[in-house]
Order: C-alpha cells, then structure tokens, then sequence
C-alpha cells in the first residue's frame, strides 16, 4: 500500500492522560522511598529499551509513569518514626483485636507505599485515619465494628 493512503496519525502514540497526583503531602517511610526509588529506575531501562525498539506507545506510557513517579520523588517527605511510639502515628504499625477474635496488624504508610492485602495502609485511608492518635489498649471505632490496639511499634526500614 502506498503511503499516499495512511494516515499520518497511524504511527502517532495514542494520547494518554497523565496519572493523578494526590492532593494530599507525600509523606513516606524509609521503604516507601526506596520503592520510588525503584519504580524510577524500571522506567528508566523501560523507556531506553521502548527507544531503542522505537515503540512510540512504549515510549508515551513509559515516559508518563517515569514522569509521574519523578514527581513523587521530588515531593516526597521521608518521616522517620519513633523509636518507641506512644500513639498510632505515621510510620507505625499497630496490632489490633477485632470483636470476632481477629488479630490484625496495620502499619501505616504513605499513599504509593499502601498494600492493603499485605497490612500496609496509606495514612489518608478511613482505618488510619480511624487509628490515628490512638493509644495502646484503647477501643476504637473502626470501618467494620470496633477494636482494641494490642500492640505498637515503629516501621523500620526493611519492613
């Protein structure tokens, strides 16, 4: 086919819309920094190979992603936690006794660091927000019924 007949839009990235950025502070453990550390450094090998292969969609999602996660790291607010916490705060995790006998425990994280399924929830969620503040052996009221904090302890890095 002649080129007389293609569209020159064809080989033209479809557009795509930048990843929201949240309107909350970017505030992040030691671990959390590292994994935007490494999304950073995926990306990069990511849009040389899509490049080097002249994949233009490749390129575009590559390049918003790396442009997205550059953004995050240049806002990010590493907060060291304390030692011994005194309170559920950022950067601790707090082990909690639901009402039916479950033993829970829920670090509290930055946003791009939340994995739910693996106990880490982001600072801005309704379960942290519900813990936040909240000291040991006290009952509190939480999305699903109430629980008594059993346990603190502070993040530390390698977890």
């Amino acid at each position: 086919m002649s080129r007389a007949f293609v569209k020159e839009q064809d080989d033209a990235p479809e557009h795509l819309t930048e990843r929201p950025v949240s309107a909350s502070p970017n505030v992040v453990t030691v671990r959390g920094l590292r994994l935007i550390d490494g999304e950073i450094e995926v990306l990069r090998r990511s849009l040389a190979q899509a490049q080097a292969d002249a994949d233009k969609a490749a390129i575009a999602r590559a390049s918003r992603d790396l442009r997205y996660w550059m953004q995050r790291r240049a806002t990010a607010q590493v907060f060291e936690p304390p030692e011994m916490p005194a309170q559920v705060g950022f950067a601790t995790a707090a082990t909690i006794l639901r009402e039916d006998g479950r033993r829970q425990r829920l670090a509290i994280v930055g946003e791009d660091e939340a994995s739910p399924g693996e106990g880490r929830i982001a600072y801005t969620s309704p379960m942290a927000r519900a813990l936040l503040g909240r000291t040991l052996g006290e009952l509190v009221e939480i999305p699903g019924g109430e629980a008594e904090i059993v346990a603190l302890e502070a993040i530390r890095p390698e977890g």
